[in-house]
């Protein structure tokens, strides 16, 4: 339906104007020369942009599309017939790739002439709602399954704590030390992690994390036990804010991701480690106005496509001395930070993107 056509010349601009405002959809209108010049804040939120740095920038500027489209668009402004296209494609500004439906019509402005109107509503974000949501649910139905883990993993963590304990005290060269330390602090913390897990609750103990700490502890965590070639790089976003999380549980879960990157690549490959903040980013149905974003991307061959969307759930693995454990207690403790976390595989690049909100003022989305 098209947004503008209920309106008469009699109703008050400012009526236009909030209702344009307020709307879901995304309202772009363009002069003669197909040059922006309304966008609703709706397109703002889309675009990431200000309203006055995107006003008069080309549309094949702003959405990078093929020139059939483009002819397309000329059409209708000249016949003033409308077209709707269903599932559309279009490159943002970004390089962000969207879907959505769209509404073009031809409008007739007494000041400047011919103008062309686009109305969008991005398929894409319903679909990711529906996902997050198909996510969140699954890891209702593992939580179970990991409290009857934990039991399992509890007793040997005692043993492993206590054998390195009994080591340190024989060895005699301080740098060997450290080896047995690391046992000793990584048992501690596993065996925190259990004991949440176990727990009537199952909160996490949250304080405000520096997430490039975390991730350059997952990174000499891996760099000391992996024996590949396998490289481990870094795109941090510097002014990346802290999170509200449990720090032992944010590595954890971080960890688990990085190595099987790690052990998805073999002997050779590189693992990027990469930040980057969002803003009104939505996870299920809450709105966030800030969220952190880290993407673990890896060159490997990719996850196979049978098992493709069962990869968080328990026992899923496309490796066969796999547990299909990680990705699964990973996505668990995420979710307790009301976060998620996503995979896109092809081959030659995979990325798990761990989303955490990061800012207060979050509401749910209507």
């Amino acid at each position: 339906m098209n947004a503008v056509a209920p309106f008469t010349d009699n109703i008050d601009k400012s009526i236009k104007q909030r209702v344009l405002d307020t709307l879901h959809s995304v309202v772009l209108l363009f002069d003669h020369e197909l040059r922006l010049r309304y966008i609703n804040p709706a397109g703002e939120m889309l675009f990431a942009v200000s309203a006055h740095r995107l006003i008069d920038q080309p549309l094949t500027e702003l959405l990078h599309i093929e020139d059939s489209m483009v002819n397309a668009l000329q059409e209708v402004m000249a016949t003033g017939h409308p077209i709707t296209k269903h599932e559309q494609k279009l490159m943002l500004l970004a390089q962000q790739e969207i879907t959505v439906d769209m509404i073009v019509t031809a409008l007739h402005n007494e000041q400047s002439g011919k103008e062309l109107m686009i109305e969008m509503n991005r398929l894409d974000r319903l679909l990711k709602i529906t996902r997050d949501e198909s996510l969140i649910a699954q890891q209702k139905a593992t939580r179970e399954l990991l409290r009857g883990l934990a039991h399992e993993v509890k007793n040997p963590l005692g043993g492993l704590r206590g054998a390195a304990q009994l080591l340190e005290k024989e060895l005699h060269d301080e740098s060997l030390k450290d080896y047995t330390r690391v046992i000793i602090e990584e048992a501690d913390r596993l065996q925190t992690l259990v004991n949440r897990i176990l727990g009537p609750n199952n909160m996490p103990s949250k304080k405000n994390v520096n997430i490039i700490e975390v991730l350059e502890r997952v990174r000499a965590l891996m760099l000391a036990e992996k024996s590949s070639k396998v490289s481990i790089k870094r795109d941090y976003d510097p002014s990346i804010p802290d999170v509200t999380a449990d720090p032992d549980q944010l590595i954890q879960a971080v960890l688990n991701i990085v190595r099987n990157a790690c052990q998805a690549l073999g002997d050779k490959g590189e693992v990027r480690l990469r930040t980057r903040i969002l803003r009104k980013f939505t996870i299920g149905q809450k709105t966030h106005r800030l969220a952190a974003l880290i993407d673990v991307i890896d060159n490997g061959p990719g996850i196979p496509d049978d098992i493709k969307e069962q990869i968080f759930f328990p026992m899923i693995t496309g490796r066969a001395e796999g547990t299909g454990l990680g990705l699964s207690i990973a996505q668990s403790l995420i979710h307790q930070h009301g976060g998620l976390i996503e995979c896109d595989s092809k081959p030659g690049e995979t990325v798990f993107s761990i989303i955490l909100p990061v800012a207060a003022g979050d509401k749910d989305h209507g």
